[in-house]
């Protein structure tokens, strides 16, 4: 079984409801220039999605001589 990189996970997000930190996201799902993380509340049981959006860097130009 695969194991998940979780070096890049947020941890302590504060509540969109009530501002308590949450320590870890219930879920994550990256995509090639986007995020998603998944929170759930244990204080006051609201849930939320929270997406990061990276800019898409332009690929590496090669020389055509050197």
């Amino acid at each position: 079984m695969a194991r998940a990189d979780l070096t890049n996970v947020p941890r302590g997000n504060p509540c969109a409801q009530c501002g308590k930190p949450i320590a870890f996201p219930d879920w994550v799902e990256a995509d090639s220039n986007r995020t998603s993380y998944l929170w759930h509340c244990r204080a006051c049981d609201y849930t939320f999605e929270a997406m990061a959006v990276f800019e898409e860097r332009e690929p590496a130009r090669t020389p055509l001589a050197a």
